[in-house]
């Protein structure tokens, strides 16, 4: 498939849960999620490259808007930005992941050590929605949506912690991490993560710190064993 045709390919494709109204301006937070289910999709591939204006063109917005999506993905590690060169999706190795996921144990026990004290019963209720639409996404194969939603769920259980420089942190690894599962693991893990975040959920919402932070590693030990295999792929 040549650059023009796998564009093309992205808008089409674009899950239903993102469509918007005809009319209205999309903008860069709009076409975030599109553009990134289009990477974790593998629509956009490692060896892609692609420029701002074929993006615009594509998703029918400015260069600008997109210019910011691709700064974002960038601060997240999902592409690569160089001067003077096409941006390109990354390509984490295993050896890699491995540390950023022993990095999110030791992060993420705290995060829910902190959310347990401050969670109020509308952001518990925002957590389970998220795993809803998750949910409903790999019920209808779509995994792309449906690991980017489960990486949505981990940033905004770091927000309710209330500590910034953590949120920031994940920010930089939770996505890379969603990059990596999509080639790797994408339907067994979007068959089994919203089981697991439920049981954090469920915690949460009891304020059982030690139970949130034992379901916590344990679903981030299972996912480091199960990335650490060989490449199913």
């Amino acid at each position: 498939m040549n650059a023009h045709a796998l564009l093309r390919n992205i808008a089409v494709t674009a899950p239903p849960s993102m469509c918007l109204v005809a009319g209205k301006k999309r903008s860069a937070q709009d076409i975030y999620p599109q553009l990134f289910d289009a990477i974790l999709e593998q629509r956009i591939v490692p060896t892609s490259r692609f420029t701002e204006e074929s993006l615009a063109h594509s998703f029918g917005v400015s260069r600008s808007a997109i210019r910011r999506v691709l700064a974002r993905l960038a601060d997240q590690q999902v592409i690569i930005l160089r001067p003077n060169l096409r941006a390109q999706v990354a390509a984490p190795d295993t050896h890699h992941m491995q540390q950023v996921l022993q990095a999110r144990r030791l992060m993420e026990v705290t995060v829910v050590h902190l959310a347990c004290a401050q969670a109020k019963p509308a952001q518990i209720s925002q957590l389970r929605e998220l795993i809803a639409q998750q949910d409903e996404c790999t019920e209808r194969r779509q995994y792309g949506s449906a690991i980017r939603l489960s990486g949505e769920f981990h940033l905004h259980l770091a927000t309710i912690a209330g500590n910034r420089p953590l949120a920031h942190f994940l920010n930089s690894l939770v996505p890379l991490t969603s990059l990596f599962v999509a080639r790797h693991d994408a339907q067994a893990y979007s068959d089994s993560a919203g089981q697991a975040q439920m049981a954090i959920v469920e915690a949460l919402g009891s304020a059982d710190a030690t139970i949130a932070a034992a379901r916590m590693t344990q679903h981030l030990e299972h996912l480091q064993h199960r990335l650490g295999q060989p490449d199913r792929g």
